[in-house]
């Protein structure tokens, strides 16, 4: 099993709703994503998937997230914009993205902090 990541990053503020804490009030992050795709099969030139395109792919993922309050997006209306929320958001709109390019979207990471991170995988 081969598998490639990639990570990038954007900023945006965001708000937990009944959170007893600080972080119910806006505050923003500079998030980091790690996207991890996996597959058995390499393409004629040794590549499990261009990274070009894997991060193409990511940067239109994450595009309408940067510098955004996360909670006016459409994504977050019902849920609050958590890194757990974060990275199943990601996760399926690359799911649908990286679909017959020869690999299986594996796992999303989202770190809000350097040392605070969520993972979503199928």
């Amino acid at each position: 099993m081969h598998e490639i990541s990639i990570r990038t990053h954007f900023s945006a503020a965001h708000r937990l709703a009944g959170y007893e804490g600080t972080c119910a009030n806006l505050h923003g992050h500079n998030w980091e994503v790690e996207v991890v795709v996996c597959g058995e099969e390499l393409d004629e030139t040794g590549m499990l998937v261009d990274f070009r395109k894997l991060k193409s792919a990511v940067r239109e993922a994450t595009s309408g997230l940067d510098h955004a309050d996360l909670n006016a997006l459409a994504a977050f209306k019902s849920s609050n914009p958590t890194s757990e929320n974060i990275a199943r958001h990601l996760f399926e709109r690359l799911r649908e993205t990286l679909a017959g390019h020869g690999c299986r979207l594996d796992h999303v990471t989202v770190r809000e902090t350097p040392d605070s991170s969520a993972t979503y995988r199928a």
